[in-house]
């Protein structure tokens, strides 16, 4: 056991001394307050939704998922059957299903300890600029310790204020509206991901459906819109691969 902790450390400190290590944790910097302000949100709404500090933390540290968090939170505070709760957890992390996909053309030489730390620690932003360093879905060797350094900066800037918002929920109200960095953070994170027609159609599309079944109970509008959403996106798809490109005129070929 004491070979396996040593071999880990040193794996870890060769990590951290890539310079790629610091310039994912660099990259990652930009979105950390809202990040941070997020977070803080987060916990403090854990803690005033009736949950015990314990079980906040507890929440928080395995979980990870501050959409997911926010989602089931309502639903707890009313009562809501337990199947309903994690139904809509695992409806809002569904888009982890598509990122693990890809995350696999990078990682899947790794060992399964290792990809589950990876599973663990990654999420949307982190995502977003390593598909931009890295557009290309094959392994280098920068690529481990740019994810770790990028990961480890948005776990930190996620779980310092989320504990303080445990800790401190009652001397910060919900009121002060924080939550609206962290809402700005996802909408940039939203922007640089809508690169093409399928993804802009579902987007629309759930924004649309979220608003229109606004009135349904325990939040089930965020149902609504995620299904919605999947099937749109999934049509629009389909669509774009099967429209035939239109002929060119003048082109190589033509008879003159």
């Amino acid at each position: 056991m004491t070979g396996v902790a040593l071999t880990l450390s040193q794996r870890a400190r060769s990590i951290v001394r890539d310079p790629f290590f610091w310039i994912g944790s660099k990259e990652m910097g930009g979105t950390a307050l809202g990040i941070a302000a997020w977070g803080l949100v987060t916990g403090v709404a854990m803690v005033k939704s009736g949950l015990s500090v314990p079980l906040a933390l507890l929440m928080g540290f395995t979980a990870y998922a501050g959409s997911a968090q926010l989602a089931v939170l309502p639903l707890i505070a009313v009562g809501a059957p337990l199947w309903v709760i994690w139904f809509t957890a695992i409806c809002v992390n569904l888009r982890f299903v598509i990122l693990s996909s890809m995350w696999r053309s990078y990682f899947s030489h790794l060992s399964l300890r290792h990809r589950l730390a990876v599973a663990y620690f990654s999420g949307d932003v982190i995502f977003v600029n390593f598909m931009r360093r890295y557009p290309e879905a094959r392994p280098q060797p920068e690529q481990l310790p740019y994810f770790w350094g990028a990961a480890l900066t948005n776990w930190l800037a996620w779980q310092i204020p989320s504990t303080l918002g445990i800790f401190l929920a009652d001397q910060i109200p919900l009121s002060w509206g924080l939550g609206f960095a962290g809402v700005l953070a996802l909408v940039g994170v939203l922007l640089s991901m809508l690169n093409d027609r399928a993804t802009w159609v579902a987007s629309v599309v759930a924004c649309t459906a979220a608003v229109a079944a606004f009135a349904l109970p325990l939040k089930l509008n965020i149902l609504v819109a995620i299904a919605a959403a999947v099937a749109a996106g999934l049509m629009a798809e389909q669509l774009q691969k099967q429209a035939k490109p239109l002929p060119k005129i003048g082109g190589e070929g033509e008879s003159r």
